[in-house]
């Protein structure tokens, strides 16, 4: 039987790779080949995330739980689904690059639609002004989904709609974290939306380098934005 050290030093190795720089067709046979370990994976590294977004958009988004429409963007296998579900949240459709992913989410039937879509390529498959509440959890990071997909993200929300956002905030996705504040600041001060929190968290998930582990600890840190879509929006 494998020592909990070997296990979880396996699980960085399948992580950090997931952040390497290649081309996209790549990007979506890593993670179509890890649909299937994905959860038992991301369980090892004590990975919060989908259950702390989801508490977080349910403190602010508290009326008519089960009429609210939520898209969930990089949905992967539907951990952040099933989360929000905990809460009321019935209404879910969902999106991710990965066939294998959405296969995973599909089986879960919690999902009344699910489309494939490539982020930061492509454009998001609906129509603006769809949802009352968008949200993505993991996506956004180093070596994964652009910073501009958030324009994305605001097209498909409804006016006066919410919108939650996660990233990490390990030494090695500083950059990326800046820049992805940074276009937020801008939309807020275009009028595009207004920040409703901000929530910040020591123990996010295990760390995935190990010059990232401490002598404190072996966890990295991570934040949740929630914004609220603009009653009056207009993005030209």
């Amino acid at each position: 039987m494998e020592s909990k050290s070997k296990i979880l030093q396996q699980v960085r190795d399948k992580v950090a790779s997931a952040h390497k720089d290649c081309s996209p067709a790549e990007k979506l046979q890593f993670y179509n080949e890890w649909a299937t370990q994905y959860e038992e994976d991301v369980s090892v590294l004590e990975y919060k995330a989908p259950q702390l977004a989801a508490a977080a958009l349910a403190s602010v988004c508290t009326k008519n739980q089960d009429s609210t429409l939520l898209l969930d963007v990089a949905c992967g296998t539907g951990l952040v689904a099933e989360e929000l579900q905990r809460f009321g949240f019935t209404l879910f459709h969902g999106l991710d690059g990965s066939t294998r992913m959405l296969q995973v989410a599909k089986n879960k039937q919690l999902y009344q639609e699910l489309k494939q879509c490539m982020l930061g390529l492509d454009p998001l498959p609906f129509d603006a002004e769809k949802y009352d509440a968008v949200i993505i959890v993991g996506a956004l990071s180093d070596g994964q989904v652009p910073v501009s997909v958030i324009l994305e993200l605001i097209r498909v929300t409804k006016p006066g709609g919410l919108v939650c956002l996660t990233t990490r905030s390990n030494v090695s996705n500083l950059k990326y974290k800046a820049d992805l504040e940074e276009v937020m600041s801008a939309m807020q001060s275009k009028g595009l939306w207004e920040q409703v929190s901000v929530q910040e968290v020591e123990q996010w998930e295990k760390a995935v380098s190990e010059k990232e582990v401490t002598l404190e600890s072996d966890y990295i840190p991570g934040v949740i934005y929630i914004y609220r879509k603009m009653e009056t929006f207009d993005i030209t």
